[in-house]
């Protein structure tokens, strides 16, 4: 059924588009019989208010969202932005204004900025915790002032915070161990690259791929976990050591976006193919990497669908009242050579066909 608005009701009644909004709003100006007659017919078809008209129609700006993001690693943190600004413009009807802060990587100067948004008189703030223990104290004086928290992509789960949206980084993890398993042979020796255990999806990721794996591999064990910080030149330095030194390893499991310099240092040392690399995430210049065999699978995390759940539930918790859950999780997926250009992040490389957006 096609959704009535106020001009069919006006219609209907046989008054103006002013009168209805009368009606509909309890103001004064119209008599009593003309009001329950419209609010008769707004009953009988069927009519539901749009809280953007009410909120524009009061005159005010219901939502004001400070977001605090990394720069780097741009491929990643690009599109967890863009996921925002694409449902916020969705929801510019409702009033919904964004205050940006960037770090450099995650971690880094979140606690000045986010600082900085609370004493800009937002109403909602997302961020990505990179350092929970010294972000908790300002998320509980956040919430304390009655402002929501969303993490997004990482938690600070002793914090107060309202929600958290992100993949589900334990599931994640397992789903590389099993596929690392199904790569490599019995007993095989692998490692892993991982951004900074002090962020709790990375500690988490690595946990549960640590625990599968081994019970999965019949004897295989995970030799070295590499801390890279979230820094290209760091990463790729510490992987072609790793290589290096590591004769016997089969594979190495990736935890964060930053996947490009592992990709570097196996080509570099002619291992593309033969040490079993998987990635997280996926973004366009991992694709020759794919195509290549260096890059077996990757466990994609989203970030695009982050963004737009985050803005989606935290505006509807503030203008419907909506409750937030406690927690979102998204479900991974996983990415290989053969539907690699089925995912939205890939459908504009030139010379393949966009048939499914995913």
């Amino acid at each position: 059924m096609r959704k009535i608005g106020v001009r069919q009701i006006a219609k209907l009644a046989d008054v103006s588009v002013g009168t209805v909004d009368r009606a509909l709003n309890g103001r004064k100006g119209i008599s009593e019989s003309t009001r329950k007659r419209i609010l008769t017919i707004a009953e009988t078809a069927g009519y539901k208010p749009d809280p953007a008209a009410r909120a524009l129609s009061a005159g005010r700006v219901p939502v004001k969202l400070g977001v605090c993001l990394p720069r780097e690693i741009r491929y990643y943190w690009d599109e967890l932005r863009h996921g925002i600004l694409v449902e916020a413009r969705r929801l510019e009807r409702l009033g919904v204004q964004i205050e940006w802060r960037s770090t450099t990587r995650i971690g880094l100067e979140e606690v000045e900025r986010v600082s900085e948004l609370l004493d800009s008189e937002i109403q909602a703030l997302l961020v990505a915790p990179g350092d929970p223990a010294r972000l908790t104290p300002l998320i509980d004086e956040a919430e304390k002032r009655d402002v929501r928290v969303v993490c997004i992509n990482s938690d600070a789960p002793a914090s107060r915070r309202s929600t958290v949206v992100r993949v589900d980084v334990e599931t994640a993890g397992k789903m590389a161990a099993e596929l690392m398993s199904s790569f490599v042979g019995p007993k095989s020796e692998v490692a892993i690259v991982t951004g900074s255990l002090n962020i709790e999806a990375h500690a988490k990721k690595t946990e549960n791929f640590c625990a599968l794996y081994s019970q999965l591999s019949k004897g295989g064990k995970v030799v070295e976990v590499i801390e890279d910080h979230e820094e290209e030149e760091e990463a790729f330095q510490k992987s072609f050591a790793l290589l290096q030194q590591c004769k016997s390893l089969a594979g190495v499991y990736a935890t964060t976006a930053n996947c490009l310099p592992v990709c570097r240092a196996i080509c570099a040392l002619g291992l593309s193919g033969k040490v079993a690399l998987i990635t997280t995430d996926l973004f366009r210049e991992m694709t020759p990497f794919f195509e290549k065999g260096t890059i077996r699978a990757s466990i994609r995390q989203r970030p695009f669908a982050q963004g737009e759940i985050a803005v989606r539930l935290v505006v509807d918790h503030l203008v419907n009242g909506r409750p937030l859950p406690p927690s979102y999780y998204l479900a991974p997926s996983i990415v290989i050579r053969s539907n690699l250009y089925l995912f939205r992040e890939t459908r504009e490389t030139e010379g393949h066909e966009t048939r499914v957006v995913a």
